[in-house]
């Protein structure tokens, strides 16, 4: 058992060269630990509240300041003594000593990056991997790997934000990854003989100015036939919609600039399942639209992918009604929306108890930390979504999978979906 003796922070950047936050936990036994704490572009109504300086011009607003200041007065001065291998404690008493719902008073980046730097504190302590340390699962995520970007995320014309693929037959994670590598050289090469633009938005996609959604999609198809493999069969294809940015006055403009009812774009969506090998459609509706999403979670298959983001933010309020309406099947789990690794591992054994199923994510505005690739595979959770295989802070989560592969060995299984 080792003790805290020390807490810092420091303002580092994210990948949109954005300022965050990084702590770090010194122990008594000499060791130490830090986390880097994401943030996003779109963000829901609903997430923990993230504290920023607003009023400082010289980052325009941006900087991280007070937050880190939080960490080396109050929150250092109240957590110095603590045991490193109590995480429930160390986060009920972040919790309390916040004192409010979103946590607006210390800021949920200030208290995230004290929640994980402890655990990995603690797992350097206790000699042990960081996923051991966090959970007792073994199993390594399905991908669902971003491969064109629109939405907020890239300077297009695409109105869906993320076009993305699902190697959902790969009996390994390098298996995966192989197959995720050869539909996005095709996939390059594609585009650069259409003489489209083969630059990446904010998560590593391509981000060329197409016409139409459905022209992103026949044209991955057509990249995944020329990999060899077969769509529906080998490779589902996934979307994030990220419908908050596309709701005006109760209608969506999903499928082009003009807005249309929320039937017409229920119809729109079962029109494309029906037509193309989609598994998984991320944030349909916006996040209080919750008719929206009972509807469609009914009318779509079992075994497609119904996935709240912006709906649940991680949170566990948010999810029971969303399990209590039937709202959904599966969650998107992002620790900075909730703010601790406590209520990040609660939420997602509730969506398990459930059977909904569990997403890990990064955000649009990441870093080289891999918490995430750990938690993943510590809470067996089926699918992780970090990015494309481009810019190295996504790079990064999957080479930390690579190796805690090699790492487990027999002992490690590939997640169902």
């Amino acid at each position: 058992m080792s003790k805290i003796s020390n807490i810092k922070a420091r303002q580092v950047f994210d990948s949109r060269g954005n300022p965050t936050i990084e702590s770090e936990i010194y122990l008594e036994d000499g060791n130490k630990a830090s986390a880097i704490i994401p943030s996003g572009a779109s963000v829901g109504t609903h997430e923990a509240f993230e504290l920023r300086d607003v009023e400082n011009k010289k980052y325009l607003g941006k900087s991280v300041l007070k937050a880190i200041g939080k960490v080396n007065g109050e929150i250092s001065k109240e957590l110095t003594g603590f045991d490193i291998e109590d995480q429930k404690k160390i986060d009920e008493t972040l919790i309390k000593l916040d004192g409010t719902k979103q946590k607006k008073r210390l800021g949920a980046n200030a208290i995230l990056s004290v929640s994980l730097a402890s655990c990995k504190a603690a797992a350097l302590s206790k000699k042990i991997p960081l996923f051991e340390n966090i959970g007792s699962g073994k199993t390594l995520p399905l991908p669902l790997m971003n491969i064109i970007n629109g939405g907020t995320h890239a300077n297009n014309s695409l109105r869906i934000q993320e076009f993305i693929m699902r190697p959902d037959k790969a009996k390994t994670f390098k298996e995966a990854l192989n197959i995720c590598f050869l539909v996005i050289q095709k996939l390059k090469s594609l585009l650069n003989d259409k003489n489209l633009s083969t630059n990446v938005g904010d998560e590593g996609g391509f981000a060329p100015s197409l016409a139409s959604n459905e022209q992103a999609i026949e044209i991955i198809l057509t990249a995944i036939e020329r990999a060899g493999f077969k769509a529906g069969t080998d490779i589902s294809l996934c979307l994030d919609v990220a419908a908050n940015e596309l709701f005006k006055e109760k209608k969506y403009a999903v499928n082009s600039s003009k807005f249309i009812s929320l039937e017409k774009t229920i119809e729109y969506y079962l029109d494309l399942i029906k037509k193309y090998p989609i598994k998984s459609i991320e944030d349909p509706f916006s996040e209080d639209d919750w008719n929206a999403w009972i509807n469609l979670t009914k009318l779509v298959n079992k075994d497609i992918q119904i996935v709240g983001d912006d709906l649940f933010v991680t949170n566990k309020e948010r999810l029971l009604n969303g399990i209590k309406s039937k709202a959904a099947n599966a969650i998107l789990v992002k620790p900075n929306q909730i703010g601790t690794l406590t209520e990040t591992i609660e939420v997602i054994h509730l969506a398990h108890q459930n059977s909904y199923k569990t997403i890990i994510s990064h955000r649009s505005g990441d870093s080289e930390d891999t918490f995430i690739a750990d938690l993943a595979v510590a809470t067996n959770s089926s699918q992780i979504k970090t990015g494309s295989l481009a810019r190295s802070e996504r790079v990064a989560k999957y080479n930390r999978l690579l190796r805690i592969e090699d790492e487990l060995g027999n002992s490690v299984k590939m997640a169902k979906v």
